[in-house]
């Protein structure tokens, strides 16, 4: 160990924590750890002088890359635990290309890969020299990947740059502190082994293959991968569990859930990726023939066992004992709805007790926004997988997996309207809204955080085929509906995050369980 730089940006914001728990480095501290040089330091190599720093020291404009390249460093590396967030990798590769043009300097970022709890590190990492690409390397998966980098061209770029010098003249005439270096070079490379970085393709004018995914596909593995690193890491590292348990109600939700599951299954078993799951349907007098022929379809698709275990019985025996202890007071519907639910969550925690298997709760974000799930019942399990995607992004994800996969279970599942079968003729968007609506109000609500007003300004310019009133009652539920259902959310399992705006209250919204409403009346 030649050297110990400390992390100086301590992110506490959004998921991150670190402020409650960590100190952080400082420019020009200079102290030892067991012999070891620990500070804000560069390190010089017989190939050049190193600059190291950590994850959220690149994100600040006002980082340690500044002074640590005016004082002579010339290859940064970042190492990152940079969670996965939609669309985050385009914005990861800017940054990095801005930073190292401005500083002049070529970057090494490396990101970890991985899960813990409900953060999926999506890894992948990048070389840029000078705010020219050099290398991408894959992501959702361990591994290294090499080029080589001609740094003389770095300080050529810096001789010809005269901005960026005269920005160095600046900050040293003004005080600037130079970053010390530690002397390396005692530690042999050999340099003089590599061959100088050609382009691929043979053409330094000519572009080089375009590999870019189209975005549909982009945005649906991306989004498939993160679920199924985040199952399959949480169900590893447990060592808790010996397989997967799903509740399949012939739904689009259950069946993602089930989908994503596969997914990580066939990586840990290739030759038999069906023997890590257990599908069960349980059938009320609700259930229609057509979601348990598609349950019963996609899971012969899979190679997934799957089990018809009836709960009609034990939902009129659990009917009359409801009735006997309220008396003269007449059970609800809403209750007779909760009651199939809850039979199904207790048997799916019977089975999970008895052979270690991990159940997943299938539920989506639009739906338990708006408390549209039952606590005790579906909104149950160990892992929420798809608690953090809304209802649109489900069935966007499910017509490309019908697309790529061509299997009937998932075309089956399709041809029926979305509803929870707890009643007669249930349908999801006639009880609560369109989804597209519904989910724009929680985007506009929760994550921009505008009211009611605003909102119905918002998305009359996005939903011009709707009555404005109309749409200001979609509105007027939403909300009414959203802050109801906050104590419902702090119930729920532990869920995996896909990016800056979900339902876990300790980290993205922080909002409390009692509040009143009086704040969001408006014109």
């Amino acid at each position: 160990v030649l050297g110990l730089v400390p992390k100086e940006k301590l992110p506490t914001y959004n998921v991150f924590y670190e402020g409650r728990t960590f100190g952080h480095g400082q420019p020009g501290m200079a102290e030892t750890h067991r012999g070891v040089p620990l500070g804000d330091y560069l390190f010089q190599f017989d190939f050049g002088v190193v600059a190291p720093e950590v994850c959220e020291d690149i994100w600040s404009a006002d980082g340690p890359m500044r002074r640590r390249a005016y004082s002579g460093g010339e290859l940064v590396v970042n190492l990152s635990a940079s969670p996965f967030r939609l669309g985050f990798w385009d914005t990861r590769r800017e940054l990095l290309a801005t930073r190292a043009s401005d500083h002049q300097v070529t970057i090494a970022y490396a990101n970890a890969v991985g899960s813990n709890d409900g953060l999926v590190f999506d890894g992948g990492g990048f070389i840029n020299q000078n705010g020219r690409p050099v290398l991408e390397t894959p992501r959702f998966q361990e591994g290294y990947t090499t080029a080589v980098v001609d740094l003389d061209r770095t300080l050529r770029l810096r001789t010809e740059n005269t901005t960026w010098r005269v920005d160095r003249e600046s900050w040293v005439t003004s005080g600037g502190q130079k970053v010390p270096t530690v002397d390396c070079t005692q530690v042999k490379t050999k340099r003089d082994t590599l061959a100088y970085p050609v382009p691929a393709h043979r053409s330094f004018f000519l572009p080089a293959p375009d590999t870019r995914r189209p975005a549909r596909v982009a945005l649906c593995e991306d989004i498939l991968d993160a679920l199924a690193l985040g199952v399959g890491d949480y169900f590893e590292k447990t060592r808790a569990f010996k397989l997967f348990g799903i509740a399949l109600s012939g739904g689009r939700d259950s069946l993602l859930t089930l989908l994503i599951a596969h997914r990580y299954a066939k990586r840990a078993r290739p030759d038999n990726p069906g023997s890590l799951i257990q599908a069960f349907y349980m059938p009320s007098p609700y259930s229609s023939q057509q979601t348990r022929d598609a349950a019963e379809t996609i899971a012969r698709e899979l190679g997934v066992p799957f089990q018809v275990v009836s709960i009609e019985e034990a939902f009129e025996r659990e009917k009359a004992a409801a009735q006997q202890m309220l008396g003269e007071t007449k059970l609800t519907p809403i209750t007779e709805q909760n009651i199939q639910a809850r039979i199904r969550a207790q048997r799916m925690w019977n089975w999970s007790n008895s052979c270690g298997g991990l159940f997943l709760q299938t539920g989506n974000m639009s739906e338990k926004s708006v408390g549209y799930t039952t606590i005790g019942g579906d909104l149950m399990g160990a892992l929420a997988v798809i608690a953090n995607v809304p209802k649109t992004v489900v069935m966007y994800l499910l017509d490309y997996l019908q697309e790529t996969t061509g299997y009937e279970g998932i075309r089956k599942v399709l041809a029926k309207p979305a509803g929870p079968e707890l009643a007669h003729d249930q349908v999801g968007e006639e009880e609560l809204m369109p989804f597209p609506i519904l989910d724009a109000c929680f985007y506009l609500h929760a994550g921009e955080k505008l009211t009611p007003s605003e909102m119905r300004t918002a998305l009359t310019a996005m939903f011009p085929e709707v009555e404005a009133q109309r749409l200001s009652s979609y509105v007027d539920r939403f909300v009414k509906l959203f802050h109801q259902s906050i104590y419902k959310w702090v119930q729920a399992p532990l869920s995996l995050h896909i990016g800056n705006l979900d339902l876990d209250r300790e980290r993205a919204l922080q909002l409390p369980v009692v509040t009143g409403s009086a704040w969001l009346r408006d014109a």
